[in-house]
Parts: C-alpha cells; structure tokens; sequence
C-alpha cells in the first residue's frame, strides 16, 4: 500500500512567521471538554486556549467540569456554576448531566444537557463581551445554534472545531436507533447549523469531505490534524522504567492501548486476540490503560487473562515513561470509525518510535494515512490480529522507524497550533 496523506495539512514545516496576528483579539471558545482532562476532545480544545494566550489574545471559555473520560467529575470539581480565571484566561464551568453508566441514549442527553445549563452563560458571555471570534467545538453540536445567532448579533466570526461528526456516529454505534423520521430530523438540524458557521475546522480529510457534502461549501471547510507535542513524547533511547515498575522482564514484549474506553475502540478484538495468545506466546504481555465507559465490563470479561493487565491513565509528566513501554502501540477501531476520525493517540504513538498495529479496512483515512508505516488489520478480525502482533513480536520493524517519525512530525503541535489560527481568522 502506498502512503497517502492531506496536501492541505502541513506535510511540510510552518513557521512561527507564518502565524497570523491575533493579539488583542477576543475569543470565546465554548465546549463541553477542556483541561484539565488530559484525553480526547478537552485536550485539544485545552491547548488552542492556552496557544490563542499565548499570541496574546482575550480568550473566555464556557464549559463543563472535567469528566471525560469516565464520565464522573474530576476530584477537586463540583458539577455545578463556577468561574475562575487562570492562565491568562477567564473560564467558567456549568454543569450536565452524568450517570455511571453513559451508554446509548444517555450518551446524548449529557451533551443536551450541557446545551440547556450552558445557554444563559454563553450568551450573556458573547452579547457582554462582544468577541471578535466565536469558536465553538463538536461535540457537541446541540449546543451550536443558540452561540451563532449570538455571535451574528455582535458581529463575531463563527467557527466550529469537529473533532467527531456527532450525529453520524450516533447512529453508526446505536446510540440512536436508526429510524428514518429521526435520521431526516437529525440530519437536518446538523445540517442548518452546520451552514450558519463562517469557519470549519476539521480533523481528516473524510471528515472535510462529509462536511462539505453536508453543507455544499468546500471553502467553508479547512483541515488541521490533532497534533502531538514532539516535545513532550519521543523515543527514550533506553529501557522504560515502567518495564521494572510493573514488573516485565526485559525480554517481554509488550502491546500497549493507551486512550478511552468506550464503544468506538473495538477492545474487544484486542483482547480476544490477547486470549488466543495467552497460552502460546508466554512472552506477549497486553497492557490496557485508560479510563471509559466500557472498562468495567472489560474487566469483568477479560481480567482472567494471565497477559492482560488494566491500568488507569498515567500522570502527564509520565507519559513519555509510559508510551516508551511499548514494544507495540495496539490501536484498534470499530469498522467504520476508522473513516470518522484519525484517532488523536495516533500522534503520541508515532512520536514514541514504537511499532504500531492498527485495525482499519484498507482505504480509510486510518490506512491511506499510515501506508505501510504500520501492521494493518480488518476491524473484527480477531485471528489477522493476533497474528500480527506474533509476527510483530518476532520481527524486526527499525526499517520503518523513520517513516514513523516523518509521520509524527506532519502532526508537530506547533505547525497545528499555527495552522488553527489561521483557519481561525483567515
């Protein structure tokens, strides 16, 4: 397979030069996720608040506690109204709807209930303030219409940030049963949103083509891949000291998921790939770190397993340690999520020098964006994984060490943040 990747993302270096003045602007980003939760959506949208302070922007953020990915509050926050200013920016938190079990329909009442709790607040926010720009991020995308109608009224720029296109991965995973009145009412709400944000920004180039499919605008729509901080994750050059930490011998070889939990991960497939080499390849040691809402049932299933350990997610200041004890980064994926998103633990993964096993269907972003930088596997496919991981453990993968590493820095945060910014404004 050949490599294949976005002329529009930043497969070259983009300098600091090229950033586009946004000093002394205001901006309010507005999204159910954000810092500190250090996985998916609230990660991001952390570190475009934290760049836009940076180039000396006013930045407001209306949000939620940090809950994700467990879907339970972090200690240190209540569910409840709560302003602070820190790091330069002014950021106030409102509370949603949380259960400990978040799947299905309850999956789309928390972002609903984000929508209501916050609408007073964004508002008054936008119609007080009267930014120059307007970011808000999906999902979630019920929360949209109410922050455009108030951005047009003061004459902001509206942008939206898609990090995953919400209502077709609803259906696409069953947390709304497929019936044809919902799908057309769903699809057209999307739709009319979708249309009254000046800006799109996107993470892949399928997400962009759907999005212009959606809205019959290719120039509204512009791509920044979620990035990795090079600086934060790189090869070690030795033994991770987690190795001796958990107690794995030198020789072992260790397959790492590190990320949520949830339904779109595929899990399963990598664990039942764990269980038909637990008795035959004493060597091979499965690590599953993170936090969601499937882990209980994983445990439940899987912690028999003699090679499978759980963890729960590691420090940030770690983090480095931990992708380091990979002798295999595992990113398995659901047949069809491999087309949504480019999953945003990809970047850690390659800026860590480690091998990389992967399940997507040849022709999707995932694969087309990998080429043969990495083991792919067919979604589902417990017997194709399993053995990719033996032959893995087996051979010798240095000869695509520096296809990894070019990968890696076509996601540098640096030339993403710049990047952002100036979709943002341009």
């Amino acid at each position: 397979m050949t490599m294949t990747a976005s002329p529009s993302q930043a497969e070259t270096n983009v300098s600091s030069a090229d950033l586009r003045d946004i000093a002394g602007k205001h901006v309010i980003l507005y999204g159910m996720n954000f810092s500190p939760e250090i996985a998916g959506v609230g990660k991001y949208t952390g570190e475009i608040a934290e760049y836009l302070t940076g180039q000396k922007a006013k930045v407001t953020v209306v949000t939620t506690p940090p809950h994700y990915p467990g879907w339970a509050v972090r200690d240190g926050y209540k569910n409840a109204y709560s302003s602070e200013t820190k790091d330069g920016m002014r950021i106030h938190r409102v509370p949603l709807f949380l259960r400990e079990k978040m799947g299905g329909i309850w999956r789309l009442i928390a972002p609903m209930s984000f929508a209501a709790t916050s609408a007073p607040v964004v508002l008054w926010q936008i119609l007080r303030k009267r930014p120059e720009i307007v970011i808000c991020v999906e999902p979630t995308l019920f929360a949209a219409p109410l922050a455009i109608l108030a951005a047009k009224a003061v004459g902001a720029r509206t942008v939206l940030h898609v990090q995953d296109l919400e209502v077709d991965a609803a259906f696409a995973v069953g947390h709304i049963k497929s019936v044809n009145f919902l799908k057309k009412a769903a699809f057209l709400f999307e739709k009319v949103t979708l249309k009254g944000f000046d800006r799109i920004i996107t993470i892949s180039e399928r997400m962009s083509a759907k999005l212009t499919e959606k809205t019959g605008n290719p120039g509204q729509v512009a791509i920044v891949r979620n990035w990795v901080d090079l600086e934060h994750i790189y090869p070690l050059g030795r033994t991770s000291a987690y190795r001796q930490e958990l107690g794995y011998a030198d020789d072992d070889f260790i397959v790492l998921y590190s990320g949520n939990m949830g339904a779109k991960q595929g899990l399963d497939t990598l664990l039942e790939a764990a269980a038909r080499l637990e008795d035959s390849q004493k060597k091979i040691k499965f690590v599953i770190a993170g936090e969601g809402p499937a882990k209980k049932a994983l445990i439940a299933k899987y912690a028999r397993l003699s090679n499978v350990s759980f963890l729960p997610f590691q420090p940030y200041e770690k983090f480095n340690e931990f992708m380091n004890l990979a002798s295999l980064h595992a990113l398995p994926q659901e047949r069809g999520a491999a087309d949504l998103v480019l999953p945003s633990k990809l970047g850690g993964m390659l800026a860590s020098g480690v091998p990389v096993v992967v399940t997507a269907d040849l022709g999707t972003e995932l694969a087309n964006f990998l080429g043969d930088s990495a083991l792919i596997t067919p979604p589902g496919d417990i017997e194709a994984l399993a053995k990719a991981i033996q032959n893995a453990s087996k051979g010798d993968r240095e000869d695509f060490k520096d296809r990894r590493a070019d990968l890696s820095r076509k996601l540098s945060k640096q030339d993403g943040c710049i990047m952002f910014i100036n979709a943002v404004t341009g």
